[in-house]
């Protein structure tokens, strides 16, 4: 396995580049979507998996200093960002296969996995210290919390960041040359005579190792009483928020199971909880002291334009799809159609958003 993980770092360029392609190159499957045909959903699942885990190869690069997040977990565990990738790769040919064998009651085994994808996104928000979740939890959220600027004036700290970025800047150059002479040392301590009291080698190289050892960060997991005593109503509010934010697509399907695909009544709870969600984490400066004001850095306000964007599969899930925005499309398609390679491009484009409309998991947004 090492030597794998090797051979990725080495050709990441490659590896990633690949990747894009496989996965791109699925869309031509032969029977994408029909309901009944299982492979080409099962190659888009296993290269969707390969592609996930060569990725956390390559993000997980062993760089100095060493870092360790809130979760108190390195990147060398199985972490939950993986997790929750594999589980989205798996979702579709779980979705097929259960309506292949079991039809309708394809929605229990939806409702699982998204209660499973609820709860690792749930443990991964409380795990990073209550800090928003950037896609769905897929991308860490390592940014510097600009909540707590006295972390900046904490003394030693600019000491401390100017050593470790010191390490790092001359990390590459000679990480090698520095890693060898660990080796060799680690060596020379386990020999008989550097095992000896009156051995000054030994000692040279117990003091060489410890200088080039990766400093170690572990950042203090934040609590969700230390949050909601340090920002007050805002805090409550924000952890609300991201709760209906993640909890949403399981209460989607719960009410699909119970009044159907092409209800209104789903549809209008799922974007009633994602206004709520939205509208409470968008306007937290209007709620409670302007002194205990919540700062987003800037990955989590490009998410938040993210989410809003996801919005937009509304106009694809039914019922409102089947009585309004499929009518759209294939008149706009009729009106092109004449038109030579417009209305050749226009028809593949109509039928790709026709078949992956009539898949949950490709319109789910979770």
């Amino acid at each position: 396995m090492e030597a794998y993980k090797q051979w990725v770092w080495r050709n990441r360029e490659y590896v990633h580049s690949m990747g894009s392609l496989a996965n791109g190159l699925t869309w031509l499957l032969p029977e994408k979507f029909s309901a009944s045909e299982i492979g080409p959903e099962a190659v888009t699942a296993f290269l969707g998996i390969f592609t996930t885990i060569n990725e956390h190869i390559i993000e997980t690069l062993p760089t100095a200093p060493a870092h360790v997040g809130p979760s108190g977990t390195d990147s060398s565990s199985l972490s939950y960002p993986l997790l929750i990738s594999i589980l989205k790769d798996l979702e579709t040919v779980v979705e097929v296969a259960a309506e292949h064998f079991y039809g309708d009651k394809k929605w229990n085994f939806i409702i699982l996995t998204e209660a499973m994808k609820a709860m690792i996104r749930l443990a991964l928000f409380r795990n990073t210290g209550y800090k928003m979740l950037l896609h769905g939890g897929e991308t860490p959220n390592d940014d510097k919390d600009p909540n707590q600027p006295e972390l900046q004036n904490r003394p030693g700290h600019l000491d401390r960041n100017h050593r470790l970025g010191n390490q790092q800047n001359h990390w590459n150059l000679e990480g090698r040359a520095m890693s060898a002479l660990s080796s060799f040392g680690q060596n020379a301590r386990t020999s008989p005579t550097a095992l000896s009291p009156t051995s000054g080698w030994s000692r040279r190289i117990q003091h060489q190792q410890a200088v080039i050892e990766p400093v170690v960060i572990k950042e203090k997991r934040r609590t969700l009483s230390e949050l909601v005593s340090e920002k007050g109503v805002k805090g409550a509010l924000f952890v609300l928020g991201e709760v209906l934010f993640i909890t949403r697509p399981l209460i989607y399907v719960l009410f699909i199971r119970r009044y159907g695909a092409r209800s209104w009544i789903p549809w209008a709870i799922s974007l009633s909880v994602d206004a709520l969600g939205m509208g409470i984490v968008s306007n937290l400066k209007l709620w409670g002291e302007q002194s205990k004001q919540i700062n987003f850095s800037q990955p989590e306000r490009d998410e938040l334009r993210r989410r809003k964007l996801l919005w937009a599969l509304y106009l694809m899930r039914d019922p409102f799809f089947t009585k309004y925005s499929r009518q759209k499309l294939e008149s706009s398609q009729k009106r092109v159609e004449p038109v030579p390679l417009i209305g050749f491009l226009t028809e593949k484009i109509v039928e790709l958003l026709v078949g992956a409309q009539s898949r949950y998991t490709y319109i789910s947004g979770s």
